[in-house]
């Protein structure tokens, strides 16, 4: 990723948030950040790190839980565990 590149990524406040509220919160959150991922060719790494910023309330206790039991993940990993979760709750 150039440096370039880099300074064109929306800032934090910008990028989608999950809170696990609303219809279909889960989906919009995981559409957003594949797109920004793609858009900006980011890392997966760098997509994951951010992830205590992006979400909050009820998803931000349950990440701190999982990611305890589980360790650093790919994005592909928390995207079947966020879709896991909420699919059927909404």
């Amino acid at each position: 990723m150039g440096q370039a590149l880099l300074k064109e990524v929306p800032k934090l406040k910008e990028w989608p948030h999950l809170s696990g509220e609303g219809a279909y919160d889960h989906m919009e959150f995981i559409r957003g950040i594949d797109m920004i991922k793609e858009d900006f060719e980011l890392p997966e790494r760098l997509v994951t790190a951010i992830f205590n910023t992006l979400l909050t309330r009820s998803t931000h206790r349950w990440y701190i839980k999982l990611r305890q039991a589980h360790g650093h993940q790919s994005w592909t990993w928390w995207k079947t565990q966020i879709f896991n979760k909420w699919a059927n709750d909404t």
